[in-house]
């Protein structure tokens, strides 16, 4: 049978006050170990080495997207679609609803952005304006061209961007030359309209000009309880 001193090492007080003063915490027989003031360093480079996104605030507005990731994902994204789909039109209708379903998240972001500044928009032209600015700034660095209302309807309007980043690296084959991928950008605009009770549907259709053969059309055809609220609380 085994001496009890075979299995029980008896522990040295100097090593155990060694260890315990580099792990910190405490220890029953010591009390409260605080870690050595170099080693606090230590592990404070450590830890600010490691940082990852988590880390970063919300509040931040400089763009920090690498374009060639983003790029990847989104090729990633549309040969998925593609290889679900049937046709042009259902390829665009997948990328349409990926995108509505980030739209609420964007507006929830630019709300937190904003604070107390943060305004829910209840006019018609005002959400467009909104749309027009403040989402385009932060979803590309910048504004949108334009923003018109249709001259033959009152329930349709246009955003215009001239140079979309969406479709800066995807290469569209000529057999589906009627394709916009930015159908996956009307996704979003419609989310967001969607969410501030604001119902519309939204498409992507390319109108070419000299210099500028990705410019996108944004067509936003709102729905008539829309437009009739409008008229009775601002129309009168």
């Amino acid at each position: 049978m085994s001496q009890p001193s075979d299995i029980i090492q008896v522990s040295n007080p100097t090593q155990t006050s060694t260890k315990s003063a580099l792990k910190g915490g405490y220890n029953p027989s010591l009390g409260p170990i605080q870690l050595p003031t170099s080693y606090q360093a230590q592990l404070a480079s450590t830890a600010s080495s490691k940082r990852n996104i988590y880390d970063h605030s919300l509040s931040r507005r400089a763009p920090e997207v690498n374009l060639s990731s983003l790029s990847y994902i989104f090729n990633v994204m549309i040969q998925y679609s593609q290889k679900n789909s049937k046709g042009i039109q259902e390829l665009e209708g997948k990328l349409n609803t990926l995108g509505y379903s980030i739209g609420p998240k964007v507006l929830e972001l630019i709300t937190l952005r904003e604070g107390k500044n943060a305004k829910r928009e209840i006019k018609l032209v005002e959400i467009l304006q909104f749309i027009h600015t403040q989402v385009w700034r932060t979803l590309f660095g910048r504004v949108a061209d334009e923003l018109e209302k249709s001259s033959e309807a009152d329930d349709e309007y246009m955003i215009t961007d001239k140079q979309p980043l969406m479709s800066e690296f995807i290469s569209v084959p000529k057999d589906m030359g009627q394709l916009n991928v930015n159908a996956f950008v009307a996704g979003i605009i419609e989310g967001i309209l969607d969410v501030c009770y604001f119902q519309a549907s939204v498409s992507a259709h390319t109108v070419e000009t000299p210099g500028c053969p990705n410019r996108t059309v944004f067509f936003i055809k709102f729905d008539r309880d829309v437009i009739e609220r409008e008229n009775l609380r601002f129309h009168k």
